[in-house]
């Protein structure tokens, strides 16, 4: 017996329902990011590794996927090379492309790439699947979809506010309770000088991030492990645990970071940021644990929490302030975030916030009791369509409970049939699938009686 097949850890299938589900996702974001203004373009799914490499931080360029060179893929490795375990040595050689990690770098590839065809600012979005060498668990996927947009070419902060909104913007049209979560780089790099421990950001950043998934103890430990000094951790703990409004935050930090001036830098500009927001929906919310784990980010840093589910964050992203400088463009500035598809999926899920009419994709259906019966059927059948209204008709002459069944199990609320009489009168029987009523009926008003 054939071994029944299956697909990779960490992905998944999507049949017709989930595909209504992840489309009315998908058009909601594309429609929020029009409305702001920003541009589509799309990038291959396979980068250079030149390309992908050391953007990520060490964590990150262990999650890449690698791609096997074509043809003779160990023509270049050395004889004994693949006894001697140099895997990462092995794997540039045998690999020169990889799976996208996210949509930012190549965006960054892209811009310094098509930069004489670009009117700057460039607000674009990007809505394309990304891959990641992770750990499958709930929530957590390594095939899986980001919504981007980006601004680059603008310094101004105003960006940042505008992100805000459009993050709350989506949310509300999902109907998704949410907290923004906001904080500055900056911030944290003060923290990092207060503590004496400027030279270890890296690691304090990555280890803060974790804070949700292994708690203040993994945090502390994961610190000592990366060289911190007891009373440099101990230094740390207010600053994780503080609590208040923004402004009590703030001004804590403004009195704490004195001295720092990068520190009071990002302070001023969270405090610009959360000034101007103005009255949104949304919580927005300075967190000073929040790190964002890649190593890119320069200035503030957003992420999103679903408030009625418990589950990781849906939204990320923040400024980068010589992202392009790796490719050869120094200096140019840009600010983004990307919406979790796959997540904020599961959250709606999970809060059964998908509208019911995503669940009928044909408005109605046709029976057909033969081919005198299909034929007097059809020339309806593209009126309906031409009319906008989607509609089929069953292929196959088939008993009448069948095609009903067919008709409950595709949730199509209208049915036509026309049988001997209705051809012989000129007439159709329309039935109402969800009232169960029927009445016959002139084709002439069969698009009135839909509509």
């Amino acid at each position: 017996m054939a071994q029944k097949p299956s697909i990779p850890k960490g992905t998944r299938d999507f049949g017709p329902q989930e595909m209504a589900r992840r489309n009315y996702i998908f058009n909601t974001i594309r429609e929020v990011y029009k409305l702001y203004g920003f541009q589509q373009i799309e990038t291959p799914a396979m980068e250079n590794l030149s390309v992908l490499m050391g953007k990520y931080g060490e964590e990150g360029d262990k999650l890449l996927f690698k791609i096997l060179n074509s043809g003779d893929f160990l023509r270049d490795v050395p004889a004994g090379g693949l006894q001697e375990g140099a895997t990462g040595r092995l794997a540039a050689q045998l690999c020169e492309k990889g799976l996208r990690y996210d949509l930012t770098v190549p965006f960054a590839r892209y811009v310094v790439q098509h930069r004489e065809e670009l009117s700057l600012p460039f607000r674009r979005y990007q809505i394309q699947p990304v891959w990641r060498a992770d750990r499958p668990q709930k929530g957590r996927y390594r095939e899986f979809y980001q919504c981007d947009a980006d601004v680059v070419g603008s310094d101004s902060l105003l960006n940042e506010v505008e992100l805000i909104h459009i993050m709350d913007t989506v949310f509300g049209r999902l109907g998704i309770r949410v907290c923004i979560k906001v904080n500055n780089r900056k911030i944290l790099s003060g923290i990092a000088e207060l503590i004496g421990a400027a030279d270890k950001i890296v690691d304090i950043t990555v280890a803060i991030d974790k804070l949700d998934k292994i708690g203040l103890e993994g945090v502390n430990e994961e610190l000592r492990q990366d060289g911190l000094t007891e009373e440099q951790i101990a230094r740390l703990q207010p600053i994780i645990a503080m609590e208040g409004s923004n402004e009590q935050k703030i001004a804590t930090m403004r009195e704490a970071l004195a001295q720092s001036e990068v520190g009071q830098k990002g302070l001023d500009e969270v405090a610009f940021v959360l000034a101007r927001v103005g009255d949104v929906a949304s919580q927005v919310q300075l967190d000073l644990t929040l790190a964002r784990g890649l190593d890119y980010y320069t200035g503030c840093i957003f992420e999103v929490k679903a408030l009625d589910v418990q589950i990781g964050s849906i939204t990320g992203g923040g400024r980068y302030d010589n992202l392009t400088g790796i490719f050869g463009m120094p200096g140019l500035s840009g600010v983004g975030i990307s919406f979790g598809a796959d997540r904020i999926y599961d959250v709606m899920g999970q809060l059964n916030l998908y509208p019911e009419a995503l669940a009928t994709s044909t408005q109605l259906l046709f029976l057909n009791f033969g081919e005198l019966e299909a034929d007097y059927c059809l020339p309806l059948l593209h009126q309906v369509r031409r009319a906008g209204i989607s509609a089929e008709i069953y292929p196959d002459s088939a008993k009448l409970k069948k095609q009903m069944q067919y008709a409950n199990a595709r949730m199509i609320p209208f049915v036509a049939m026309a049988g001997e009489d209705e051809v012989k009168a000129g007439e159709i029987t329309l039935k109402n699938m969800v009232t169960g009523q029927q009445e016959r009926i002139k084709p002439e008003i069969l698009l009135e009686k839909l509509k």
